[in-house]
């Protein structure tokens, strides 16, 4: 099954895969703990604005993973003290789902979340996607999953691995088609290790 890109997001560990059929010739690239996604050396030269952009932002409260453009200010939201839901919808609600031929849903996350008194638990997980006929944000206590397409709702997700380095892999090895790359992050007493899978 073609899901497209996905996120799985829960308290203490997430991920995020770049599946694509349209794009493959990508890759995922560590930046001193930010992580963007972009093409490779051998790619073709596009102007689509959805191709690069970064899919993992630490902040002091959590980090955000996502599939566009909309994870920086969602962070950016984080690190000015707004609680998880609120820097996760007005983002995802500003820049509306993608405006290309598929309407793609735009999706996100927040793992090792800190200092919410929204949050049931710390650390807390939050997930959220726009698509054109809804915007999603809940809190999650278990690996759940949200993708482009297909499985465009959150829902529970079988997660084996609780670090960076092991989500990025379990990710990025998932039976979904069309793998490109791959980002883990885990949360562990007050710091975030990430992880990148590029093949």
């Amino acid at each position: 099954m073609y899901v497209g890109r996905f996120v799985v997001v829960g308290p203490e560990v997430g991920a995020y895969r770049v599946s694509s059929r349209s794009f493959p010739n990508r890759q995922a690239l560590d930046r001193d703990g930010t992580i963007t996604v972009g093409p490779t050396e051998d790619a073709e030269e596009t102007d689509n604005p959805y191709i690069s952009y970064n899919c993992v932002q630490l902040t002091d409260r959590g980090a955000v993973i996502g599939n566009g453009s909309h994870v920086d200010p969602i962070a950016e939201k984080l690190e000015l003290g707004y609680p998880a839901k609120d820097a996760l919808a007005e983002p995802l609600l500003a820049l509306d789902f993608e405006k290309d031929d598929y309407d793609t849903p735009r999706i996100a996350g927040i793992v090792g979340l800190t200092d919410d008194p929204s949050a049931n638990a710390e650390p807390a997980g939050y997930i959220g996607t726009v698509r054109r006929d809804a915007l999603l944000v809940e809190e999650v206590t278990e690996p759940t999953l949200v993708a482009t397409y297909e499985e465009d709702s959150p829902t529970d997700f079988e997660l084996d691995a609780f670090d960076a380095a092991g989500v990025a892999r379990e990710l990025y090895d998932h039976k979904f088609e069309h793998r490109v790359c791959a980002a883990g992050v885990e949360y562990d007493d007050g710091n975030f290790e990430t992880a990148i899978v590029n093949e």
